[in-house]
C-alpha cells in the first residue's frame, strides 16, 4: 500500500473511532416490519459547483426521496464535475445526510478529475452522518470496494448483502484504449465475502445485489440478443471495458446476485436478463452539465426479506416508469 493511502486510511479510522464515541454512529442496514427494503439509485450527477443547471439535480433527488422514502440511497458515480472536489461532494451527499437516510457510494470516471484522487474524497466525506461506505480492505485495487449486510426485519442475522464495487476510470493498458475492468484482486475478495456469508447461512446464498459505475462487457452481449428479455430505454451503446476479467462469472459462480446496478451511459436505463442476473442501469439524474436526452430521475429497488426476487422501477418528475419484479417479468413462462 502507497504511503498516501496509509494516511488516508489513518483518516478514516480517526473517523471511524469518532463515529464508535457516538457522535456519528453508523447505522445499521435492515430489512423494515413489513420485510421490505428500499434502495434508490441515483447515479451521473455530474453537478458544477454552484452552477444553476445543477439545480434539477438536487430538485430531482429532493423529490424522489420525498416520494419513495428509501432505506438507504445508493450513488453509483459521477457525482462531481469541477472544483471544490471535497465541498461539492459534501454538498451533494448532504442532500441526503441531512434527511438521515443511510447512504454509500461507488466511484465514476470523472470523479477523481476534480483535483482531488478518489482515496482523497473518500476520506474528505468519511465522518458525514449516514455514510456507510467503508474502504474494506484498502490494500485492494479501487477506494471504497464493500460488502454491506442488511439484517432481517426480527433478528440480527444478514438476511441480504449488498456489494459496492470501483468500477476504475480508464485502461491502464498502453495497447488497450477504452475503460478499465474491475481488477482481479477484487473478484477475489467478492468470492472470498460471498462464500463466508453462504457458510454463515448454513451453504445457501444470501440474496445480493451489486453496485457499481461502468457496465461489465456481458451488458452489450446481453442487449444485442434478440432472446434477451429489456426493459427499458436504450438510446446509446454499452461504454463497458474492452476487456473482460469475469466477474459476472463469478456471481453466476456464486449464486448469490440477482442484479448488478450502474450508471455511465446516461441515455440507456433498461433492465436486461442475462442468464439468470439482471443488468440494469440506473436513469441519468444529474442536469444539462453532461449529455442526456432522457428526462433525469432515479431507479428504486425494493427488496422482500426471505426470498430472489425484488421490484424496481423508474422514478422521474412525471411519476414511476418500468415497473417491473425479477425474476417473473424476465422469464418467458
Amino acid at each position: 500500500m502507497d504511503l498516501r493511502k496509509v494516511m488516508l486510511l489513518g483518516a478514516c479510522c480517526v473517523a471511524s473511532a469518532i463515529c464508535s464515541l457516538g457522535f456519528a454512529q453508523k447505522p445499521e442496514l435492515k430489512f423494515n416490519k413489513d420485510k421490505k427494503f428500499k434502495i434508490v439509485q441515483f447515479t451521473d450527477l455530474h453537478v458544477v459547483w454552484q452552477d444553476k443547471r445543477s439545480d434539477v439535480a438536487f430538485e430531482r433527488m429532493n423529490q424522489v426521496i420525498d416520494e419513495e422514502k428509501p432505506d438507504l440511497v445508493v450513488f453509483t458515480g459521477d457525482m462531481i464535475y469541477s472544483k471544490p472536489a471535497d465541498k461539492n461532494l459534501r454538498n451533494v451527499l448532504k442532500t441526503v445526510s441531512d434527511r438521515k437516510i443511510p447512504f454509500a457510494i461507488a466511484f465514476g470516471n470523472h470523479d477523481h478529475e476534480q483535483g482531488m484522487t478518489n482515496d482523497e474524497l473518500f476520506a474528505a466525506v468519511a465522518d458525514m452522518p449516514y455514510n456507510i461506505s467503508v474502504d474494506e480492505v484498502p490494500e485492494l485495487s479501487g477506494t471504497g470496494n464493500c460488502a454491506l449486510p442488511v439484517k432481517a426485519s426480527n433478528s440480527n442475522k444478514t438476511a441480504a448483502v449488498l456489494y459496492c464495487i470501483d468500477s476504475h476510470a480508464y485502461s491502464q493498458l498502453k495497447d488497450v484504449e477504452g475503460y478499465d475492468y474491475i481488477k482481479y484482486d477484487q473478484i477475489n475478495w467478492y468470492l472470498d465475502r460471498s462464500a463466508g456469508f453462504t457458510k454463515e447461512n448454513g451453504g445457501e446464498p444470501l440474496p445480493a445485489l451489486a453496485f457499481f459505475h461502468i457496465a461489465l462487457p456481458e451488458y452489450a452481449q446481453a442487449a444485442s440478443d434478440m432472446s434477451a428479455c429489456l426493459y427499458g430505454i436504450r438510446k446509446e451503446v454499452v461504454c463497458c471495458p474492452p476487456l473482460n476479467t469475469g466477474l459476472f462469472t463469478a456471481m453466476k459462480q456464486s449464486k448469490d446476485v440477482m442484479a448488478i446496478f450502474v450508471g455511465h451511459d446516461h441515455d440507456n436505463d433498461y433492465a436486461v436478463y442475462w442468464k439468470g442476473i439482471l443488468l440494469a442501469y440506473g436513469r441519468f439524474t444529474g442536469g444539462n452539465t453532461e449529455y442526456n436526452h432522457v428526462p433525469n430521475g432515479a431507479r428504486v429497488i425494493e427488496m422482500k426479506e426471505g426470498e430472489r426476487s425484488f421490484r424496481s422501477w423508474i422514478r422521474t418528475k412525471a411519476g414511476v416508469e418500468q415497473e417491473t419484479t425479477f425474476p417473473d417479468d424476465f422469464v418467458r413462462k
